[in-house]
Parts: C-alpha cells; sequence; structure tokens
C-alpha cells in the first residue's frame, strides 16, 4: 500500500476538510498550529525561562545541566507529547502536564533547586500566550506571507504578459470608458502589497506578568529582583515584546492586529476572485483546459472557474473565524475568564482556510489568459462609451451643452453602427476646426485608454 492510499486513509474520516479533502494543502501549518506543535513551543519557554532565571542568578545551572535541558525541546518528539497528553488526562490540565513533564526529565539531574523552579511564579497564560504568538508569528512569515507573493508574483507576470491590452470596462453593470487589463490587476496587486507592508512591520507581542500581571510570586520571593526588566528581556530573547499592562491573561489587541490584517488581505482577495469570475463569464478571460477533468456530470461542455470559487469560500470561512477572533479575544470578564482558550485552539484553523484560498488562487491565476477575439468583439459592438471622451473634449473646444447633446444621441441609438454613423454626422457639424474635427474623430473604444502610470 503506497503512502499516498496510507493519507487517503488517514483522512477519510476526518470531521474537518483542513485535516481530510484538504490535508496536503495545509500540512506545512502543522508545524505551528498543531497539538504536538503547540506543545513543543510551550516546553521550550519553560526551559528557556529556567535558564534566564539561571543567568540572572536566581539558580545555578552547569554547562552539562544546560546541556540536558536544552536537549528536552531539540528532541521533543511526537511521542514525548504522548506522555505530555497522558499526564493531562489525569491533571485535566495542560500546562500543568508540560511542568510535570519537564519534572519528571529534570528529576534524573538530582537538583532539587532547578526541579523548584520549574514554571516558577508563572501562570499558565505566560506560557500559552508566548507559545500562540510564537506559532502565529512563524506562520504568518514562513507560510502565509510566501504564499501572498506568490499570488503577486503571478499578477506581475500576467501584467507583463498581457502588457497594455484594453479591456471594456463595466461599472454598474453597464459599459463604460475602456480601461487596461493590466491596471486592473495592478489595483489588487497595489491593494495587497500595501497590507504585506503592514503586516510584516507588525510587532509581535505577549503577555508575562505572573498570575494577575504583577509579578506577585516573583517579588514576594526574590523582592530584591528587578522582575519587570528580567521579563522583557526574556521575552525578547523569544523574538517577542511584552505588553507591559495586562491582567492574567494578554488583552489580545495584538492578536486582533494580526488577524485584521490578513481579514484585509484576504477581502482584496475575495474582490479579485469575483472579478476572474465575471471575466470568465464574459469570455473576456479565457482557462487552460485539461482534457482529463470534468467541469459538470451532465454538461460536457463546462469548464467551470471552480479556483476561484473555491478560493473565496475559503476565504468566506477564513475571515468568519478571523473577525470572531478580533471581536471577541480582546474582550474577558474582570482578570480572567476562560472563552479565549477555546477560540484560540482554532486559530490554526482560521489560517488553514487562508491557506487553502491562496493556493486555490494561486492556481486559478495560473490557468487564466485573456480572449483577444472576445475582448475586441466587445469594445467593438459598444462605440457607445467613447461618448465620454467627445463630450469632455467638446467642453474644451468651448461647445455648450456637449453633456446633454451627448446624453440625447447615445441614449436614442443603441445599435452600434448607427451610433457611429450618428456620432460621426454629429462632429462633423460642429464649428471648430478640421484638425479639432479629425481627432474627435479618431477616438474609437480601442484608444481612449488613458494612462495609469
Amino acid at each position: 500500500m503506497n503512502s499516498l492510499t496510507n493519507t487517503l486513509i488517514n483522512t477519510s474520516n476526518a470531521i474537518s476538510p483542513i485535516d481530510g479533502r484538504y490535508a496536503s494543502k495545509t500540512l506545512e501549518l502543522q508545524t505551528y498550529f498543531s497539538e504536538y506543535s503547540l506543545n513543543k513551543y510551550r516546553v521550550y519557554i519553560e526551559i528557556k525561562y529556567l535558564i534566564a532565571l539561571a543567568n540572572y542568578k536566581v539558580l545555578t545551572i552547569t554547562s552539562k545541566e544546560l546541556i540536558f535541558l536544552n536537549s528536552i525541546y531539540q528532541n521533543f518528539s511526537v511521542e514525548d507529547n504522548a506522555i505530555v497528553k497522558e499526564i493531562e488526562s489525569i491533571t485535566n490540565h495542560d500546562v500543568k502536564s508540560i511542568e510535570y513533564y519537564i519534572r519528571e526529565k529534570v528529576s534524573t539531574l538530582k537538583n532539587k533547586t532547578i526541579e523548584n523552579h520549574i514554571h516558577f511564579g508563572l501562570t499558565s497564560q505566560d506560557i500559552n500566550s508566548s507559545a500562540n504568538m510564537l506559532g502565529i508569528k512563524n506562520a504568518v512569515l514562513n507560510v502565509i506571507i510566501p504564499n501572498i507573493e506568490i499570488i503577486m508574483r503571478k499578477i506581475c507576470h500576467l501584467i507583463e504578459k498581457w502588457g497594455r491590452y484594453p479591456l471594456l470596462a463595466m461599472t454598474h453593470g453597464q459599459p463604460a470608458s475602456p480601461t487596461i487589463f493590466s491596471k486592473e490587476l495592478l489595483v489588487f496587486f497595489e491593494r495587497i502589497i500595501v497590507q504585506v507592508n503592514i503586516l510584516e512591520k507588525i510587532e509581535y507581542t505577549t503577555k508575562f506578568g505572573g498570575a494577575v500581571g504583577n509579578f506577585n510570586a516573583h517579588y514576594v520571593s526574590y523582592p530584591d529582583m528587578n522582575w519587570v526588566d528580567f521579563a522583557n528581556a526574556f521575552v525578547k530573547s523569544l523574538g517577542l515584546k511584552r505588553n507591559k499592562y495586562t491582567t492574567q491573561i494578554d488583552h489580545y489587541d495584538n492578536y486582533s492586529e494580526i488577524f485584521d490584517c490578513i481579514k484585509r488581505i484576504n477581502v482584496i482577495c475575495i474582490d479579485m476572485c469575483q472579478d476572474m469570475w465575471l471575466y470568465i463569464s464574459r469570455n473576456v478571460l479565457t482557462q487552460k483546459i485539461n482534457k482529463k477533468e470534468v467541469g459538470s456530470s451532465a454538461m460536457p461542455h463546462k469548464v467551470n472557474p471552480i479556483n476561484f470559487e473555491n478560493a473565496e469560500g475559503n476565504f468566506l470561512l477564513a475571515n468568519a473565524l478571523l473577525e470572531l477572533f478580533s471581536r471577541k479575544l480582546p474582550v474577558s470578564r474582570l482578570q480572567r475568564d476562560l472563552t479565549d482558550s477555546t477560540l484560540l485552539r482554532n486559530v490554526g484553523s482560521a489560517f488553514s482556510y487562508t491557506l487553502i484560498a491562496l493556493k486555490s488562487l494561486q492556481t486559478g491565476l495560473s490557468k487564466i489568459d485573456i480572449n483577444r477575439v472576445q475582448i475586441k468583439k466587445e469594445l467593438n459592438n459598444n462605440h457607445i462609451v467613447i461618448a465620454e471622451a467627445i463630450q469632455t473634449k467638446m467642453k474644451v473646444l468651448g461647445i455648450e451643452n456637449s453633456y446633454e447633446k451627448m446624453k440625447e444621441i447615445t441614449r436614442k441609438r443603441q445599435h452600434v453602427t448607427q451610433l457611429k454613423e450618428d456620432l460621426d454626422t454629429f462632429i462633423n457639424s460642429l464649428e471648430i476646426s478640421d484638425n479639432d474635427k479629425q481627432k474627435l474623430l479618431e477616438i474609437t473604444p480601442f484608444n481612449y485608454v488613458g494612462k495609469f502610470r
């Protein structure tokens, strides 16, 4: 039995499509959001905290003990995670099970001072908040942004490929002044890059301050130590920044900042998916045909824009979760309630739906090309769209009521041939120079496209 068959068997019973149908598209996020990964982050933070205490002269650790302590998180395996889960089945507390797991490991050192300082003065959320934020940070930087950049590169490729090819614009679903296809893609490119720049500059912050954020246990145990400075330095060593004033949990404004930025990027991508869908429905965009694929179980001719539809649906799912997180997480009853814990366990789902959508959009953009025949046909059949050009130029030439005159002509005649004849007749009747008349007569839906850079 090959590995693909094994994978299908393992995922066919999954309740969530993230771990079932789309498992192959979300594997890379397991490094940051799986139960194993979360526990490994927790172990990492607990061990680094213990070592930091030694560096702060709270306890003494020999070089041999230091190597051993680092090996605990460096060698943390799926099997070790199973041990942690077994402990948790007894304690019914996830972070306490991490503490007991480390304590069991450290007991071999026969150093009670080290054992007594495992999780010293901390509360669960000092560990959880830091672990969650590290997972989010690494997922954003290593998975989400790189996949957004793939989309941006694909957009750039299409822009270069299509050049300044004209396109009939549609405003309110009606023919409007022509545009350039590449510029329409640049609209999305610019919007996305603005948000990516914001996302890249976000500071990843965390709560780290003991039971209610005041280092109560730390100061009562070692009153002469500056625990605020210690915590600031320690959190910085993790690659994060410490929020100075918190309750027992993080205030989560920092999480909302990240989620809202990703949500805005997803909204922009939804807008792009819908536009690509509409261009395909007009036949001004075509899709590459895979002879082995089926577009409909009944209609053989169908080649559906499924990648853009799939992307749109998954972006919507992701944003529903991201919106919930941003709205709920910053709100907690007094110093602590537990509603945040359940929600945070689903952050990986929001990131997974986002990643599935990004990959579907990448595939969709790889399969499209412009249909020059259909684009030309649309422009030829909508000579009416140069009315703006003519009436605007007439104003410059000093002709009164230019808008009203063009309104009368264009709304009366809809047939393209008759309209062009009426426009030409009207232009030739104007009391302007022959040179100005010629310039007006030369305006077509193909050259009335303006400039965008």
